[in-house]
C-alpha cells in the first residue's frame, strides 16, 4: 500500500525571514492525521534568506538530521560543535539528555534551503552528540547511497534508531528500486524534481509511505534528488 502526502496539503509556517512545509504535525500545525510515519517524527522544508536563521533553542530525546539542498547551513550547539554543512553533507544531532543549538545562513547574500528531519530514539536519555559526512554526487547518482544507519556501516553517519537512510540523484528515465523486507515501511520523500514511484507520480515536496509492499520502483521524470527511509 502507498498512501502520498501531497506537497500542497503540507502545512505552512512562513515568516520575513522563514518559508517552511511541514510533513508532519510541528510547532502550530497540528494535524492528528500526521503525526509522523513509524519512527519518523519531522520532515520540515525550509528555505531562509541570507543571514537569518533560527536563534538558540533546546531539544531533548531527538535524533535530528539536517540535509541540504543549496546553500550553506551553520550549526552551533551547547556541546561546542560548530560547521557548516552543504549540499551533499548530512548531520546527525542527538539531542538526548538536552542540547541548545542554533541554525543560521552561513551566506550574507545567498538562500539556504534543506531538510529538517527528526526521528524517534530508541532509547530515551542519550548522551548529546553530533556527526556530519560528506556524499558527493557520484556516490549518489543513479543508486541509493546509504546516508543514515543504526550501526554506521557503508561509512553513513549512525542514528539511534532501526531506520536505514538512502539518498539518490536520478537522470530522466533512470530507474532504481529497493527490496523492502518482511515488517518493514518505507517513507519516500521527493527533495526536488518529480519521479515516478511504483507508477505513481510524485512531485518536488510529495513523500509517500508504504507499507506491505516487497518492492520500491523509483523513476526519474526529470533530474531529482529523493531520499529514502527504511524503518521497523
Amino acid at each position: 500500500m502507498i498512501t502520498i502526502r501531497a506537497r500542497d496539503t503540507r502545512g505552512v509556517e512562513k515568516a520575513g525571514w522563514l518559508d517552511s512545509r511541514h510533513t508532519f504535525s510541528f510547532g502550530h500545525y497540528f494535524d492528528p492525521a500526521h503525526m509522523g510515519f513509524r519512527a519518523l517524527r519531522v520532515i520540515n522544508e525550509d528555505r531562509v534568506i541570507p543571514g537569518a536563521g533560527f536563534p538558540p533553542h533546546g531539544h531533548r530525546d531527538m535524533e535530528i538530521i539536517s540535509y541540504v539542498l543549496d546553500g550553506a547551513l551553520e550549526h552551533k550547539d551547547s556541546t561546542g560543535t560548530s560547521s557548516v554543512i552543504r549540499p551533499g553533507e548530512v548531520q546527525r544531532m542527538t539531542a538526548g539528555t538536552g542540547v541548545r543549538h542554533s541554525e543560521y545562513n552561513a551566506s550574507k547574500t545567498a538562500p539556504v534551503h534543506f531538510l529538517q528531519i527528526w526521528i524517534l530514539p530508541e532509547h530515551e536519555g542519550l548522551p548529546p552528540g553530533y556527526e556530519q559526512r560528506a556524499f558527493p554526487p557520484d556516490e549518489r547518482r543513479g543508486k541509493w547511497r546509504l546516508v543514515a544507519s543504526r550501526d554506521g556501516h557503508d561509512g553513513s553517519i549512525t542514528v539511534h534508531q532501526d531506520v536505514a537512510l538512502y539518498a539518490s540523484l536520478l537522470a530522466p528515465g533512470e530507474r532504481i528500486d529497493f527490496d523492502l523486507k518482511p515488517g518493514r515501511h518505507g517513507w519516500l520523500q521527493v527533495a526536488r524534481g518529480h519521479v515516478r514511484l511504483n507508477g505513481e507520480i510524485l512531485k518536488e515536496g510529495d513523500g509517500a509511505a508504504v507499507s506491505d509492499e516487497t518492492k520500491i520502483d523509483v523513476e526519474g521524470v526529470t533530474d531529482s534528488e529523493a531520499l529514502l527511509f527504511d524503518l521497523a
